[in-house]
């Protein structure tokens, strides 16, 4: 084995130990905290005042489930704006709904909702537990949550016997209200669920509320093919960017300003408080540029924006080998192939030429490759946090993302070596001296 691909195996199996543990967006945001907390970042409050110190390392949470970390550098923030990277936290999944209870058949059944465009096909037969927030009154009466994680196979979503439906591997559909409600045991009665929480999570005297809670696929990340160049996993899109930009922002050096944000909700359009299209990103800017920048000219923020960079990190769809066809002629992603620019001219990505360029030279700096990815003139083509993002601050951006395959499946696929790379780009990106643009030509 090789340096690189050394490096590589040891950059995959944390990230498999943070995917692993990262079953719902809650579970994401406290452990990439551990992870800042353990590096030195010190945790911030929305509701107290700030004093930001240059060469310090600082994150802040909103609603558990959306998180940003920054370092603030030694530069003026005015003179060498800010370094962001962004991802997102969420990814397609079923739902627990509020009041789920069923009983079918002495099947105790629990109803759910679809969150995001989840592919449904892949949730059948597969073993699956239950993750998330818990909110909960004490025996005093005061509310309090907690994350909840029943880390064991408890339910699964049998599929139709093929005797039953002899078409089934032409056209079968699945009804989201009808086909997918898991089996949690059998029954002659309904259980009530809370109660089944109380009992699982809770101590005497406390009383289950409410929760947000999703069922997930219990088998863990895996390094598989025959020359273990794959990684398989859930929730791939888009931790694997989580985790990757959080690495890049803890080797990152205290001149630039450099800022990580992992957003909830993208999934389902990042229309929240907490969402990319929220107001939390700006509300740490604006505080930045408060503390940061050596006077306090109300340009400045225009100024720190101008001469900042967004790259957006969300994966890309690889050239599946049994559907070439679906992709572009001179646009086909290999897993392992590098890092991809994604390109939309209709902005549903935010990359433009400059944007590229600057992405292609930071790749070349530290001997990565790069890929381009535009969609099919006549297929559909989905967004990320990157536009949304950008037309919020103003901010100059680029969406990238690493190849993968089973994109929105409860598994999906990607080479082993271009998670450590992209985030040797970022490194790259969070350390690169001077201001990041592009000069004009005569």
């Amino acid at each position: 084995m090789n340096a690189v691909d050394k490096q590589a195996e040891i950059f995959n199996k944390q990230l498999a130990d943070f995917i692993d543990g990262s079953t719902t967006p809650f579970h994401a945001v406290a452990n990439i905290a551990s992870i800042l907390r353990q590096a030195g970042f010190q945790s911030l409050s929305e509701s107290e005042d700030w004093t930001v110190k240059q060469g310090e390392k600082y994150f802040v949470t909103r609603n558990g489930s959306s998180i940003i970390a920054f370092v603030a550098g030694s530069e003026d923030l005015a003179e060498s704006g800010i370094r962001m990277a962004g991802a997102h936290t969420d990814s397609p999944c079923l739902m627990v709904k509020p009041q789920p209870e069923m009983l079918n058949n002495q099947y105790f059944q629990l109803g759910v909702e679809v969150y995001g465009g989840a592919l449904l096909n892949p949730w059948f037969d597969r073993d699956l537990s239950l993750a998330g927030r818990l909110v909960y009154s004490d025996a005093a009466g005061q509310l309090k949550q907690k994350l909840i994680n029943f880390d064991e196979a408890i339910a699964i979503i049998p599929s139709l016997a093929i005797h039953l439906d002899r078409t089934a591997n032409k056209d079968r559909t699945i009804n989201p209200q009808t086909d997918i409600p898991p089996i949690l045991m059998q029954a002659n009665e309904k259980t009530d669920f809370r109660e089944l929480l109380a009992e699982r999570f809770l101590a005497d005297g406390e009383k289950a509320l409410d929760y947000e809670l999703c069922f997930y696929d219990v088998q863990g990340a895996a390094t598989v093919g025959l020359n273990k160049e794959f990684f398989a996993s859930a929730r791939l899109d888009n931790l694997l960017s989580c985790f990757v930009a959080t690495q890049a922002l803890i080797n990152a050096d205290t001149t630039c300003t450099s800022v990580l944000v992992c957003n909830d909700h993208e999934e389902v359009g990042s229309v929240s408080s907490v969402g990319a299209d929220g107001p939390f990103l700006e509300s740490v800017v604006e505080r930045l540029c408060n503390d940061l920048c050596s006077d306090s000219r109300a340009s400045n923020r225009a100024r720190v924006l101008d001469g900042s960079l967004l790259i957006s990190c969300d994966n890309a769809h690889a050239v599946h080998p049994n559907f070439a066809a679906k992709h572009e002629a001179g646009h086909k992603p290999s897993l392992n192939g590098g890092p991809v620019i994604k390109v939309n001219s209709n902005q549903r990505y935010a990359t433009n030429g400059v944007t590229a360029s600057l992405f292609r030279q930071l790749c070349a700096e530290v001997d990565v490759p790069v890929q381009s990815f535009v969609t099919r003139t006549d297929l559909g083509c989905g967004s990320t946090i990157g536009p949304v993002t950008a037309a919020k601050l103003g901010i100059p951006t680029l969406d990238v993302g690493i190849p993968q395959l089973a994109m929105h499946s409860c598994r999906e696929l990607t080479g082993t070596l271009d998670p450590e790379r992209l985030s040797r780009v970022l490194t790259q990106f969070f350390n690169r001296p001077g201001r990041l643009q592009v000069a004009v030509g005569d």
